[in-house]
Formats: C-alpha cells, sequence, structure tokens
C-alpha cells in the first residue's frame, strides 16, 4: 500500500504539564500538599516562604490574648537580660532544651529516675522488662518469653499451652539433655505472667482475663462470687439470656444485676492499655462560623506556608544571558505555574465549599437529622465543574463548623422517598434510627421491623433491611444483643 500524507480537522484536550500539576495538587491533602511546598521551595531558587507564615492567625480569645501577653512579658525580660550580658550568644543550639518527647510528658515533679525509666514501647517489651525483674529460673524464663512473643495487641495469647510445650520440646538447644517440657510447666509460668502488669495479660480467654482480674480484688467484694460464677457461662451472657443465667445461678435479679456491673468495671482487653496509641489528626482545611444570621466560608490560611516569588532572582533572570539566565527563566516560570496552580485549588475548594454549605445549612442550624441528599453531580452543577474535580475537591479535605470537624464527603449521600413525594437524605436517617436506639427501653429494645416501622410512621418510606443497613453501618449491635436488665 502506497504511503500518503492526509490533513484531518479535530479537537482534542491535551493534558498539559501545568494542568496535570493543577490537578495533582487538587487532590492532594493538606499534609501532603505542605510537603509539595516544601520540596518545591527546596528546588526552586526562585520560590521562597513568606516570613509572616502563621501570623495572620484566627481571633483570639481572651484567654489566648492573655497568654500572649504573657508570653511577650517573657521575651522582654530574656531579651533584657541576653541584651545586658554581651558574652551570651543566642544561638539556636545554646537555648534547645534536648529533652526527649517521651520524658516531657511527665509531670515536672517526676524525679530523674521515673524520667530514665519511663514505660514506652509495646506491650511485649514491657512484658520483657517486668521479665527482667522477675526471679525465675532459665527454663521458666523460655517459657515465659516463649508466652510473651504469642500475644497479640489485646494480651491474649495466640497459641496454646499445648503448641508451647511442643514447640520448646523440638529445640534441643533449649532444655537439658534429656528433659522433656511438661503442661503444668507452662500453665504455671502462664500464671505467673497473668500477674504482670496490666493484670489478666497473657490469658487464654476472656473468661481467664476477667478471672484473674476478679480474683485479685479483696475477697470481700460484693458480688465477687457470683461474677466468677457468671464467667463460667459466657455463652448465656453473650446470648443476653438472662432467665436462663438466674435459673442456672439460682440468684435474683437485682444479684445478677450487680455481679454483672461489677464485671463491666473489668478490662476485656488489658494488653491495649500498654503502646503508644497512633492518634490521627484532621486539620481543617475550610472554617464554617456564623455571622449575622449567616453561615459563612473561610479558607484556614494559617495551615499552609504562603509561596512567593524571588523578587531579586526574578529581575536577575531578565539580566543574564547563556545558560544561567536560561535556567533562571525557567524556574521563573514554574514558580508561577505552582504559584497560580495553588491559587487555582484555594479558589476551587472555597466556591465547592461554600456552595455545600449553602445547600446544607438545615444541618449546621438543627443538626445530621436535617441533612440533605446531596450527591457530586449537584455540586458540580452548580460550581460548573466536572465531577471528577469535585470528587478530587472533598477527599481528604476537611470543614471545621461548630458541630464538628467532617470530611466533605460526609455532606454527599444518598436519599430514600418519603410520603410527601420527597427525600430525605441516609445521613438523616441514620440519625434518626440512632436517635431511637438512645431512647429504647433496654428491657424491650426496638427490633428492625419496629424502627423502620417508627420511621414509617415519620412518612419515611424504608425497609426492614436498609435499617439492619444503616444499624450494622453504625455498630449498633441488633435487638437481642442490646437487651439489658436495666
Amino acid at each position: 500500500m502506497k504511503p500518503t500524507l492526509q490533513l484531518q480537522i479535530g479537537q482534542q484536550l491535551t493534558m498539559t504539564p501545568q494542568l496535570q500539576q493543577a490537578i495533582r495538587l487538587l487532590q492532594l491533602s493538606t499534609l501532603d500538599l505542605r510537603q509539595e511546598i516544601q520540596q518545591a521551595v527546596e528546588s526552586n531558587p526562585l520560590l521562597e516562604m513568606a516570613d509572616d507564615f502563621g501570623d495572620d492567625s484566627l481571633p483570639d480569645s481572651d484567654e489566648d490574648r492573655h497568654d500572649d501577653e504573657l508570653n511577650t512579658e517573657r521575651d522582654d525580660a530574656l531579651e533584657e537580660f541576653v541584651d545586658g550580658d554581651p558574652g551570651i550568644e543566642t544561638e539556636w543550639d545554646d537555648v534547645y532544651s534536648g529533652q526527649s518527647s517521651s520524658t516531657a510528658a511527665l509531670p515536672d515533679d517526676a524525679d530523674e529516675w521515673q524520667q530514665r525509666h519511663a514505660v514506652s514501647g509495646n506491650l511485649q517489651d514491657h512484658l520483657l522488662w517486668q521479665l527482667n525483674l522477675t526471679p525465675m529460673s532459665d527454663v521458666d524464663r523460655i517459657i515465659a518469653m516463649a508466652i510473651i512473643e504469642s500475644l497479640d495487641d489485646r494480651g491474649y495469647m495466640t497459641a496454646s499451652i499445648d503448641d508451647i510445650v511442643e514447640m520448646i520440646n523440638r529445640q534441643d538447644d533449649l532444655l537439658t539433655e534429656g528433659d522433656v517440657l511438661e503442661a503444668d510447666e507452662v500453665l504455671a509460668v502462664q500464671h505467673r505472667l497473668q500477674q504482670f502488669d496490666p493484670l489478666g495479660v497473657a490469658s487464654l480467654n476472656l473468661a481467664d482475663c476477667l478471672g484473674v482480674q476478679l480474683r485479685q480484688l479483696p475477697a470481700d467484694t460484693p458480688f465477687r462470687t457470683l461474677a466468677l460464677a457468671l464467667l463460667e457461662h459466657l455463652e448465656l451472657l453473650e446470648k443476653h439470656d438472662y432467665v436462663a443465667l438466674r435459673r442456672v445461678l439460682q440468684t435474683s435479679e437485682q444479684e445478677l444485676l450487680d455481679a454483672l456491673s461489677l464485671i463491666r468495671t473489668l478490662d476485656p482487653a488489658p494488653g491495649e492499655q500498654i503502646g503508644d496509641s497512633q492518634v490521627d489528626y484532621a486539620v481543617p482545611d475550610v472554617i464554617v462560623r456564623q455571622h449575622n444570621g449567616r453561615w459563612q466560608v473561610s479558607l484556614n490560611d494559617d495551615i499552609l506556608p504562603k509561596v512567593n516569588l524571588q523578587q531579586q532572582y526574578a529581575s536577575l533572570a531578565k539580566q543574564t544571558s547563556g545558560e544561567d539566565g536560561q535556567y533562571l527563566k525557567n524556574c521563573v516560570q514554574e514558580a508561577k505555574w505552582f504559584i497560580k496552580s495553588l491559587q487555582s485549588r484555594h479558589d476551587t475548594l472555597l466556591k465547592v465549599a461554600t456552595r455545600i454549605v449553602e445547600v446544607q445549612q438545615d444541618f449546621f442550624d438543627y443538626g445530621e437529622e436535617a441533612m440533605k441528599p446531596l450527591v457530586l453531580a449537584d455540586i458540580a452543577e452548580a460550581v460548573e465543574m466536572h465531577e471528577s474535580t469535585i470528587s478530587r475537591v472533598t477527599n481528604q479535605k476537611y470543614m471545621m463548623t461548630p458541630r464538628g470537624v467532617f470530611e466533605l464527603k460526609y455532606f454527599f449521600s444518598s436519599h430514600v422517598g418519603t410520603d410527601g413525594g420527597g427525600e430525605c437524605s441516609s445521613t438523616a436517617i441514620r440519625a434518626i434510627i440512632k436517635k431511637l436506639v438512645a431512647a429504647e427501653n433496654p428491657r424491650k429494645p426496638l427490633s428492625d421491623n419496629k424502627l423502620a416501622s417508627l420511621l414509617n410512621e415519620q412518612g419515611i418510606n424504608v425497609a426492614r433491611r436498609t435499617v439492619a443497613k444503616y444499624r450494622e453501618a453504625m455498630r449498633i449491635p441488633s435487638s437481642s444483643a442490646r437487651k439489658r436488665l436495666v
């Protein structure tokens, strides 16, 4: 076939580097955007951080202003002291205390020994530290270490007694030649570990864990004996079959109730007391306030550094020729693109958040039960953007309101029909279900059928299986599991 040349006219969307950068910045979370800005400033000499970053804070309360005055007085006194002695240098290395975060959390009156021996690390480290302070034979210490290594985050053994016996007996170098480990020896060491801090750790199951904690209570503790007997019938307790429990234990309803109250004071997962808790903080991107009866939306400018174009180098780029001049001109162009992309991200975020607040004003006034149905297409049409853009804007972006901090995606939900021909948000339905469950009689909790019937009485057409789905999503147990004596 003979090759030929043809001309065609058509339209095609091209993803320029500038557009790709703008889209990428748009979908970044606040923390990721901070890192992106830091990397851009480090790689481009034409970008610089504004010196006043963090100064334009929110209006201070009276308490904040009082603290600022005290800090100012303290700083003035420090400057006066330093200025009075020219031999004192004020470098950062000289004033940094060097105190670690773990010891800084201790009380001011904690002595030096407490600071050096502050408990940190995970559960295994905490138990091994106690094990090193406990006199034991070499074999018992090997058993204890095997048990500690088998514990999960809650503090329960993931290996059975027989598994540990078999594992140690298989290792020729752990025992003296001719010795064979017995299950009773492992049980003896396990019982010693259960007395370690936290009490009840290294237990085989829930009944074992709670039983250790109950036996540590004084013998004259009211209903201690009945509570121990209850642990032998956990299967009935899990089913909330209080009639069968009273019949088996030959006790009254009030005594059974008191014993259950004692059990509820115990810790079913003692291992979770130890270890550094990982707390995820949501940094709000926008702030919603009420002013003169209207809800106003503003960007949280304090969370991101302000980036400027370095004017001195920008002027130098115009005067320099050759490779150096071209390099500076490229840096100027990249810096302008980056700043423009940041501004576009802020404008888009503010526009979308403002529209969300306009639609969900009833939520801010009355709470979750007044939430309106909302989908991405509704906001996209209102702000004249594509749904994919709205999805990027609302992902991992947070709004601080008088009712709490919410991800922007929280305000989007599906809907169900009402008797009046209107629509009700699924978020509002969840809130109503939660309210009904909180107000129910614990002796006769509301079933899913009853909850659906109550919602239908309010004009919300919802099926029983839908109620069950919403209830499970909120981690609300079934009616049988919610049943209580009081």
